[in-house]
Formats: structure tokens, sequence, C-alpha cells
């Protein structure tokens, strides 16, 4: 396959949405990992402590560039194989097939990541955004995440988005993180068998995760 069939192709396409959904579920790790030491229940200590590391330190900045780029080429590939897909079934079936065929979840993809894309849109308005302004590049003074999520997560309505937003990515990720290693060549049976359960467990563990956090912070769970 050429370099530019990566992008035009169907197959290319495919490819790409793969390796950048595994390089993001790999940043959901680490995201899901640093924002948990919230739980420490030390007003803070340990989550500041690490984000401070990962906004002062050369390398994570550089990973964060790769990343903006990996979600837009992700977006942007997704959007393209829906349109792609959805052209191809302007006649319809002759009989729904509804989940005899596919799940929903597999079929709503589309959906669910345009879900995530406004949700991702709010969630960096309220913490990327303001605390990368106040810091530039490398220098300048860090906001406190800690009480900007305390803040934030005091409005009703910002909670619900969360705990939807975090639904979406359940249901996503159900479908999105065994096809990823499907599409790159993982075939055989005791593989699948593993990869399936892993899959469940990531697409519940991680959203769920999220989804306490500003529960935690509503319900004023935390110190």
């Amino acid at each position: 396959m050429k370099w530019s069939e990566m992008f035009t192709s169907s197959v290319g396409k495919k490819w790409v949405m793969a390796l950048t959904g595994i390089f993001l579920i790999l940043f959901l790790i680490v995201h899901v990992s640093l924002n948990a030491c919230i739980w420490a229940n030390d007003n803070g200590k340990m989550f500041l402590d690490g984000a401070h590391f990962m906004g002062s330190n050369i390398v994570p900045r550089i990973l964060e560039v790769g990343l903006m780029f990996g979600f837009l080429l992700h977006i942007i590939q997704g959007i393209m194989l829906e349109f792609q897909n959805r052209s191809k079934r302007k006649k319809g079936y002759a009989v729904a097939m509804g989940n005899k065929g596919s799940k929903w979840y597999s079929r709503s993809m589309g959906l669910l990541g345009t879900l995530i894309l406004i949700f991702l849109i709010i969630h960096l308005s309220h913490f990327w955004v303001p605390n990368r302004s106040n810091q530039g590049w490398l220098l300048g003074e860090e906001i406190n995440l800690y009480e900007k999520m305390r803040f934030t997560f005091q409005e009703e309505w910002v909670v619900i988005v969360y705990v939807l937003g975090c639904i979406s990515l359940a249901w996503h990720l159900l479908h999105g993180f065994q096809s990823a290693f499907r599409t790159i060549g993982v075939r055989n049976k005791k593989y699948l068998h593993l990869l399936n359960a892993t899959g469940i467990a990531f697409s519940v563990i991680v959203p769920l995760a999220f989804a306490l956090m500003p529960l935690s912070f509503y319900f004023g769970w935390l110190k």
C-alpha cells in the first residue's frame, strides 16, 4: 500500500483509524491514571505534582502536539469513513438486520464520535485551554487544576454533560477497541478472546473512572 492510499483508500483509512485509535487508548490510560490521583484525598497534592510534571517537561509537551494531531486525524478519517459508508448504504437493506448484522453501537460510531467531539471541546475549554494559555509553551504560571475541577464540577449541567460524554466514550470504545486491533491483524482465536475481554473491561472501567471524577467533586466526596 502506498503512503497516499493510507488517506484515500477505504483500507488505508481503516488503518489510520486503527493506529490513531490505539494511540488514543494509550493516552486514555495515562490520562485516567493521572486524574485518579485526585482520590488520594490530599487536597490535590499528588494530582497537582503529576500535572506539573506533565506540563513542565519538554517530552510530554512534544507528545501533546502528537496527541492533538492524532485526535484531528482520527476525527477527520472517521468522518470520511462515515460518509463513505453512508454513500454505500443509500438504498438501505430490504430487511432491517438490526443487531443480527451488527451491534447498534458499531453502527453508530459516527454519532458516538460526534458526541465525544462535543464533549472534548467542552472539556478542553474548561481545563486545557485556560492552563496552557497561562503557561505559554514551557514557562508561565500554572493554574490550580484541582481547584479548577472543584469549581467547575459544582455546576449540575456540567456534571451531566461529563457523565453523558463518558457514557458515549464507553459505547465508542466497546466497538473501537477490538476493531482497531482486528484491523492491524489480530486474528488468532486465542488472542481474540483475550482482546474482546480486555476491550470490554477497558470500555467499562476507564469511562466509569472518568465519570466518577466530576461526581466526586459534585457530591463532596473529596477534600
